[in-house]
């Protein structure tokens, strides 16, 4: 069914296949896919009398089940209890870092680049603009990245080039031949410049693009101010090296089954509400019937009368096929299969785990692409911006920062720890500690997570001057 949903779907020769590949993508992960049908699932005859296969109908019952994979996925990898920490040896790194990710809504940014990046890949924008610093999630499908040869994981540019109406064009100041025509708009970022061109119409096939200087900004920067996300490792649905694999493509085709199931479900189920009244001449009467449990049907000695209805075993018997259904989908693509109603007592962080293994997989890659691979780029394009501009962070300026200063990641645990792990914790760092095992900031970065400590060296200088004041009143 997908493949038949998607021959319906118009492909612009302009643009290359990937730019389709992706859109089709885009609209599986936000609910548009069925758009190109015309007919609604409860339309069974056309206009002229003719039927309307099931393939030409939009289904009536739409579980989105890409979408809640995806959710799920990206809710264990950024959610405000899961975002990481950015960590540096250099303390005025870490601490200026800290404070620009509070600023500039850096989980919120990185939530949003992985939702839409689920298709593939997704790019982030970073913009010095009067000393502050701003991301902006860019979608990917109408990108055109180049890499450098020599350094093949620097970006050296990025264009971006998609047809748009002449009147949407002249809203936005520019000057237009035909309100009414295409144009081409395209942008292109490099290590020094971000060149706007002048938009020309899509029908003309030897038009020069022409630089717009009025919009055109040089940042001076000395790269490409843009982080590149492939989404997962593995072979893209676009078939080239650009993009990563796409988070749900193992589960659309089920998806679509489990809509199509569920819609004719519940039309049977409608149908069974009114149940088709069969009378067997000779009738009784021939005045007009009106079917209902409080009008008697008066027929003949040979005469007869029965309501065809569909029995409920059909529906049960739906319902447990999109079960299965549901169970197959969710295992190809590693998404969340546990029941948490089978809970009879609280669950240890480490049972909740175990419970949720497969969903854990899907946010560990993740972690890879836009933790390790994302994250901390853009931690370091900043710190590479801050040597070229002077940088504020809540209206103060920003220390002197070390561009090569080494960064990490500090990651939470996937799920909230009970009282009794904390306590296990706490003692199993205790006594570590007290064998020399572990430094007291080793342990306090252990638990930095689960007791909400931003500041380790705080921290610490904090439990020195208590464990001081204490040994002075004894």
């Amino acid at each position: 069914m997908f493949d038949t949903i998607v021959g319906l779907i118009r492909r612009d020769p302009a643009y290359p296949e990937r730019t389709w590949r992706m859109e089709i993508l885009r609209r599986v992960l936000n609910g548009t896919l069925y758009d190109v049908l015309s007919y609604q699932f409860h339309d069974e005859r056309g206009a002229g009398g003719e039927y309307i296969p099931l393939r030409r109908r939009r289904p009536s019952v739409r579980y989105a089940l890409c979408r809640v994979v995806v959710e799920d996925s990206v809710a264990l990898l950024f959610s405000e209890g899961h975002f990481p920490r950015i960590d540096s040896p250099d303390h005025a790194v870490r601490e200026f870092l800290a404070d620009l990710a509070h600023e500039t809504r850096l989980n919120e940014v990185m939530t949003d680049a992985a939702l839409r990046g689920s298709v593939g890949s997704i790019a982030v924008l970073m913009r010095v603009l009067r000393g502050r610093v701003f991301f902006n999630v860019l979608e990917t499908t109408y990108l055109a990245p180049v890499w450098d040869v020599e350094v093949p994981d620097t970006l050296e540019s990025i264009t971006e080039k998609y047809k748009v109406s002449g009147t949407l064009l002249a809203a936005q100041g520019y000057t237009v031949a035909n309100p009414a025509a295409e144009y081409w708009f395209m942008r292109r970022w490099d290590s020094m410049n971000e060149t706007w061109f002048l938009p020309w119409a899509a029908s003309s096939t030897e038009a020069e693009p022409e630089v717009d200087e009025a919009r055109t900004v040089r940042h001076g920067l000395g790269f490409v101010p843009i982080v590149w996300i492939r989404n997962l490792p593995g072979p893209s649905a676009t078939g080239d090296d650009i993009d990563g694999a796409c988070t749900f493509s193992a589960a659309i085709a089920t998806s679509i089954e489990i809509d199509y199931q569920l819609s004719q479900a519940g039309r049977g189920l409608k149908y069974s509400s009114d149940p088709t009244l069969l009378i067997k001449e000779p009738a009784g009467t021939d005045s007009e019937i009106v079917k209902g449990a409080g009008n008697a049907l008066v027929v003949s000695e040979k005469g007869d009368a029965k309501l065809l209805e569909i029995g409920g075993t059909a529906a049960g018997a739906v319902i447990e096929y999109v079960r299965t259904l549901r169970e197959l989908a969710l295992e190809s693509v590693h998404g969340n299969r546990a029941d948490a109603s089978r809970l009879t007592t609280p669950a240890s962080g480490r049972a909740l785990e175990l419970m949720h293994q497969g969903l854990i997989w899907l946010a560990d890659n993740l972690r890879i692409s836009y933790g390790e691979g994302a994250l901390l780029s853009l931690a370091r394009m900043v710190l590479r911006a801050a040597q070229k501009y002077p940088l504020l962070v809540f209206g103060v300026p920003a220390p002197r920062l070390d561009a090569s200063a080494r960064l990490s990641l500090q990651w939470p645990r996937w799920y909230p720890s009970t009282a009794d792990d904390r306590q296990k914790d706490a003692q199993t760092l205790s006594a570590l500690a007290a064998a020399g095992h572990v430094s007291r900031e080793t342990a306090v970065n252990t638990i930095a997570d689960t007791y909400d400590i931003e500041d380790i060296p705080a921290e610490l200088a904090r439990i020195a001057q208590d464990q001081s004041t204490n040994q002075r009143k004894s």
